[in-house]
């Protein structure tokens, strides 16, 4: 279900009010939809909805995961973390996970940002640029 610019007027506003210490905090956001889950305004669902989405975002946004083909060294892993640390932010929570299919090299996923340097993907490309 997609919200209406209304509801997703409401729902930015609602998530700004929530954000206003800089960070989210996981009560807040409960006593938020508990009042609109009480209050039942017009299009609250979409609301909710809304929400719920910006909430989603900005919590995978202090998420990464790291997919390699190999488990990587400590020292691997520590430099990954040191990068993606500058480049994002100092909260940022890193796992590490293994993905044999990649074949070879990286894949980081943090938020919405993918940045892919396997060599499935890079194999994958060249395939469609020949099909």
């Amino acid at each position: 279900m997609k919200a209406s610019n209304v509801a997703q007027r409401a729902a930015r506003k609602l998530f700004k009010a929530t954000m206003a210490g800089g960070e989210l905090d996981p009560d807040v956001v409960k006593k938020v939809v508990a009042k609109l889950g009480a209050a039942k305004p017009r299009g609250y669902l979409g609301i909710i909805s809304a929400y719920a989405r910006l909430v989603r975002l900005e919590v995978e946004s202090h998420n990464a995961l790291v997919e390699s083909a190999t488990p990587l060294s400590d020292a691997m892993q520590s430099t990954v973390r040191a990068d993606l640390v500058k480049k994002y932010d100092s909260k940022l929570e890193v796992s590490f996970a293994v993905n044999p299919d990649l074949l070879g090299g990286l894949r980081v996923k943090v938020g919405s940002d993918v940045l892919d340097g396997s060599v499935k993907n890079r194999l994958d490309r060249l395939n469609e640029a020949f099909n």
